[in-house]
């Protein structure tokens, strides 16, 4: 009985002093609290997915408190984490940005691109890679094995099955950027969620050489970049380049492509509108289209024709405020213009032909 008792005395005793020397370790090695720190971390939305480039949320609240990283570093957590981040900081809120989510630059389907073998490898495009860099013909493609949708962490890819092809939700996409990590075509690149033109092919080949594995493939034709009335696109390395900051919308590019590599958002071009009623006839807004679309002389009403891009220039130089844009009812009609004397050019029916919008709008959403 009594070396029971003598074993829980010298258990306790050892308990007490090995706790003390724990809280006396703590207290010496204690890191001091930060209150900062804790409020950016509270502001994190806790998905440690490393797109932020750090490995975890505790590692960019650290980061941030200590000024090594932007307020808006976590493309999760977006405006609304940057805002809480920076009342956090004791600084004003950064501007509102893009949100910007993964798109997938090929239009490739099966029934567009070709395949060159039969693959019955692992489905996964890594492996498809290493095995004669993939089935199908086209060495830029989108090879729709899924590596992306298996590193996604929010649920925001999937596989069209009929198509193979990548697709992506954007509602649900939270920008880590992890599938254009893992995807061994650079099929993948983060943009704004919202573009008027995309380009959809990555195929830097000659023009032959794409149109022969693909049927919507850019096949380097330039008439893009000639279409552009703003010097918005330049050919580089076969492939047309946008840039973004003289981009107006006006969608000519998409339209004039003969092999459907541009898309375009059809469905939301928008038109220009004239208030007669504001309207003095000064002829600024007909001297800043672009598209021959107003008609009118000096000092007369004038009008938007069917010609109109919806590029809004016109919106921008009004002295009057008499233009608005809104959404197309009908498509446009690149015959609809005005001629040199202010009045619309009288076209018949039979030289008109289909514009290629709306076919366009179909295929690509195919």
């Amino acid at each position: 009985m009594m070396n029971v008792l003598y074993a829980v005395l010298v258990l306790g005793g050892l308990g007490l002093v090995f706790g003390v020397a724990l809280a006396l370790t703590a207290k010496a090695f204690a890191v001091p609290a930060n209150p900062i720190r804790d409020a950016v971390r509270e502001a994190l939305p806790g998905a440690n997915c490393g797109g932020c480039g750090y490995p975890g949320c505790d590692a960019l609240a650290d980061a941030i408190a200590a000024g090594k990283a932007p307020l808006n570093a976590c493309p999760v957590g977006g405006a609304e984490a940057a805002k809480k981040i920076a009342l956090a900081m004791g600084q004003e809120p950064a501007a509102e940005s893009v949100k910007m989510v993964a798109h997938v630059i090929c239009g490739g389907t099966l029934d567009r691109c070709k395949v060159k073998h039969h693959y019955a490898g692992i489905k996964d495009c890594v492996a498809a890679t290493l095995a004669g860099n993939g089935d199908k013909a086209c060495a830029y493609a989108c090879l729709g094995y899924g590596t992306c949708v298996q590193v996604c962490p929010f649920g925001a890819i999937h596989i069209d099955e009929r198509d193979r092809i990548a697709v992506v939700d954007y509602d649900k996409c939270q920008s880590c950027g992890k599938c254009v990590s893992a995807c061994p075509k650079s099929v993948l690149q983060m943009l704004p969620v919202s573009l008027p033109v995309e380009i959809h092919c990555r195929a830097a080949a000659q023009g032959k050489l794409v149109s022969d594995n693909c049927r919507v493939g850019c096949v380097g034709c330039g008439l893009c970049e000639k279409s552009c009335n703003f010097g918005a696109i330049e050919m580089v390395n076969h492939l047309p380049k946008i840039d973004r900051e003289k981009c107006v919308g006006c969608m000519m590019c998409a339209e004039n492509c003969p092999t459907s590599a541009i898309w375009a958002d059809f469905e939301h071009r928008m038109i220009a509108s004239i208030d007669k009623n504001l309207c003095v006839g000064c002829t600024i807004c007909k001297k800043q289209c672009h598209f021959d679309a107003i008609a009118g002389a000096l000092k007369e009403k004038h009008e938007v024709l069917e010609a109109c891009t919806g590029c809004g220039e016109c919106v921008k130089k009004c002295p009057r405020k008499a233009i608005t844009l809104h959404i197309r009812e009908h498509v446009r009609d690149e015959f609809a213009k005005a001629g040199t004397d202010g009045t619309p050019i009288a076209v018949s029916m039979d030289k008109k032909s289909a514009a290629p919008e709306t076919a366009k709008a179909e295929e690509t959403k195919a």
